[in-house]
């Protein structure tokens, strides 16, 4: 298999799952009234019972349950339920608490040693006893057996060791304050040493051995079933259990929705289906649920590329976005306006593409690309990639070329250009496209997850640009020495408040340089019949199963 650069692989899981709906707005939480209906393994419906079991519909299929392996939204969303972590998140907030673990961890000063204590009393699904040593044996196996997410450890992890019963220290390769937001990742759960093999490529896709409330019971091409887990350790789930159905299109889990057969809609809609089910909610048929996002679409811009090697060009072309726009026609309102790449999910983020660039300040700039020596005889003109697999896209694209055609008096000329997805994800990185609409869909919830992958840059100069980092391999080729220090220096900053100076400085260079125009921020959206409460997602866009009753 062919190995894709990191960030590319985390454009292909996007690519694979979201492709009908890549503006990331899919997710739905709502209520309609009806008893529960149960899944068969065959994945058809029975006639409604009252069990006491959730029936979720989803078009997400999982490619793998193996925690070592998963890389995509339908994957980890089923692993996440099964599973618990040393660190989770409340729900709505992007501070992590303790799980496995009983406390955060004591981190030794210089940044690179984490202990961490254990919870007592837990057990698998197969009755193995959790102890430090299960812990180190499934940190161990994420990182050596090679997944898809390995990466995000090996990058990062020097060592894991069990130093007492209860109490596991793990050692970085370099400081790294955003560590403890790795650990809730949802790959990096305990799993039975009883029930795996640490080894690269052993992987078990069809079977999962955790400590969650939940314990997987039938696993089919269409449909799971999650049993309650009787001696977890922490509190039980409000309902007898969780059934999954996986529909084959949107429209199939739009009907499936309408007419009762599943309780709660999530991943994916297509948005006039979400706009039609939101108009539902409104009437009383059921609840619509909407959170924030953390997914992010934004513009990348090929400073190796003429003529956006000028920054007067890519700063007219930021001056030239419209996103209340775009949010109207293209969004059906369903998403936020984003002036920065880190998103307001997390207070470190500053609206500086607003207060520099604003929204459609065409006469700013046509000013900014006559001082760059450009006119209506003399036009900027720049192709605008995407994605084939990409409605969304598409629409922006048409609607950004429309703005620059019918607002910039021809000094302007974008055009808009498509490839299938595998093809654009191989070419970005080695500099094909001058301009690419994208999304990104974090790994961890850090703002650093939302800097250093687009903004580093190991190996590079201001006259060739970044030749080796993430800039490269996310097609901006952005290449700054002193980007480069302040992101090593949030990386090794524990106190909140001086790290969130650092990225103030980051997010300020952002705007000058402009790498990357940031355009909107998702919302979230799940769907559920009345008499169904408690729907709630984890800031990581999983589904919460076990707090759903009826």
């Amino acid at each position: 298999m062919t190995l894709f650069p990191l960030f590319v692989r985390r454009w292909g899981r996007i690519t694979q799952f979201l492709s009908l709906f890549c503006l990331c707005l899919f997710l739905v939480i709502s209520c309609a009234p009806r008893q529960q209906t149960t899944t068969t393994s065959s994945g058809s419906v029975n006639t409604p019972g009252g069990d006491g079991r959730i029936t979720i519909g989803t078009t997400a299929k999982p490619r793998t349950l193996d925690p070592a392996d998963a890389y995509e939204l339908a994957s980890l969303g089923l692993v996440f339920n099964m599973s618990d972590r040393l660190y989770t998140y409340e729900p709505g907030s992007t501070e992590i608490k303790p799980q496995l673990a009983t406390s955060l961890p004591k981190v030794s000063q210089d940044g690179l040693t984490y202990t961490i204590p254990l919870r007592q009393g837990v057990l698998f699904h197969d009755g193995t006893p959790f102890n430090a040593k299960a812990m180190e044996f499934s940190i161990q196996r994420f990182l050596e057996n090679k997944g898809k997410p390995s990466f995000l450890l090996t990058d990062t992890v020097d060592s894991v060791t069990a130093t007492g019963d209860n109490e596991l220290t793990i050692k970085l390769k370099k400081p790294f304050a955003a560590f403890p937001s790795l650990l809730a990742f949802s790959g990096v759960c305990a799993v039975s040493p009883k029930a795996y093999e640490i080894g690269a490529g052993k992987f078990q896709p069809n079977t999962f051995v955790g400590t969650g409330p939940y314990k997987l019971a039938q696993y089919g091409t269409d449909s799971l079933r999650m049993d309650v887990f009787d001696k977890y350790w922490g509190e039980k789930p409000a309902n007898q259990g969780i059934n999954v159905q996986i529909q084959t299109s949107p429209v199939n889990l739009f009907n499936a929705f309408r007419t009762g057969a599943v309780d709660v809609a999530y991943l994916s809609l297509q948005p006039d289906q979400i706009r039609s089910l939101e108009e539902g909610g409104k009437k009383g048929n059921w609840q619509a649920i909407t959170a924030q996002g953390s997914v992010v679409s934004y513009l990348v811009l090929n400073r190796n590329q003429k003529p956006l090697d000028q920054p007067e060009v890519r700063q007219a072309i930021a001056a030239i976005i419209d996103r209340p726009l775009l949010n109207e026609r293209v969004l059906y309102g369903q998403a936020d306006p984003l002036y920065s790449m880190i998103p307001t999910t997390f207070n470190v983020s500053q609206s500086l593409f607003k207060d520099k660039y604003g929204d459609g300040k065409f006469d700013q700039a046509k000013e900014l690309l006559t001082k760059a020596g450009f006119s209506k005889e003399n036009p900027v003109k720049i192709p605008v990639w995407y994605p084939s697999s990409s409605p969304t896209r598409s629409l922006a694209a048409q609607t950004l070329k429309s703005l620059a055609d019918t607002k910039m008096d021809g000094i302007v000329q974008l055009e808009v250009n498509t490839v299938e997805g595998p093809t654009f994800f191989k070419d970005i990185s080695k500099g094909s496209y001058p301009a690419a609409l994208l999304d990104w869909y974090p790994d961890f919830l850090d703002p650093d997850n939302y800097v250093q992958p687009f903004l580093a840059c190991q190996k590079g100069s201001d006259a060739k640009g970044c030749e080796d980092g993430g800039s490269q391999t996310q097609g901006s080729f952005y290449y700054s020495e002193t980007m480069n220090k302040l992101i090593d220096q949030q990386r090794k900053e524990q106190n909140p408040a001086a790290r969130e100076k650092i990225f103030a400085q980051i997010q300020t260079q952002v705007a000058n340089d402009v790498p990357y125009v940031p355009l909107w921020q998702n919302k979230d959206y799940v769907f559920a019949q009345k008499g169904v409460s408690n729907v709630q997602l984890d800031p990581t866009q999983n589904l919460i199963y076990k707090t759903i009753k009826k």
